[in-house]
């Protein structure tokens, strides 16, 4: 466990589905049931259509990097602990407007310490991974396609919702 580290309100009503399926290793997006568009991050309006009846839907975890970067100081010292490490913006399968950000993690240990820039590319594929971070947190990761990735919790293993490795 990291000390410290600023973790996300997780019982807000807009998005506290989207962190109890993190803790069951299930990555979901909301979707309008008034005109069909998926949103991420969770929110309580559709901006296509205003409507505010929405339905979770539960994402395959696969995806691709549109973008990443690797923190440098300074930053809070939370995240400094941490270092080094590779944040991913991944284009998730089922639709490439869907960006969801994370921490690439290393496939054979669980952490975020451990993957260098240098294994990493734009467009490469990833799995989503889970890391366990406090009893009601699982932030969501990824894992590198192909690296020995497994979906899941990580810290707390639990398997993906697919039972498969990626």
């Amino acid at each position: 466990m990291i000390q410290n580290i600023p973790l996300p309100a997780t019982h807000e009503p807009a998005d506290a589905a989207f962190w109890q399926a993190t803790l069951r290793a299930e990555l979901v997006v909301q979707q309008c049931t008034g005109c069909g568009h998926h949103r991420f991050p969770p929110r309580p309006m559709c901006p296509v259509c205003q409507s505010t009846a929405l339905q979770w839907r539960t994402m395959s975890g696969r995806g691709t990097i549109w973008s990443f970067a690797v923190p440098r100081p300074p930053l809070l010292p939370a995240f400094e602990a941490l270092l080094p490490y590779v944040t991913a913006v991944v284009e998730l399968e089922e639709d490439p407007l869907l960006r969801v950000t994370g921490a690439l993690l290393d496939p054979h240990t669980g952490s975020m310490q451990g993957v260098s820039a240098e294994s990493v590319a734009i467009g490469a594929p990833v799995q989503i991974a889970f890391w366990r971070c406090a009893e009601d947190v699982a932030l969501p990761c990824w894992q590198l396609v192909g690296a020995g990735s497994k979906a899941g919790v990580l810290s707390g293993i639990a398997a993906s919702p697919s039972g498969e490795n990626a």
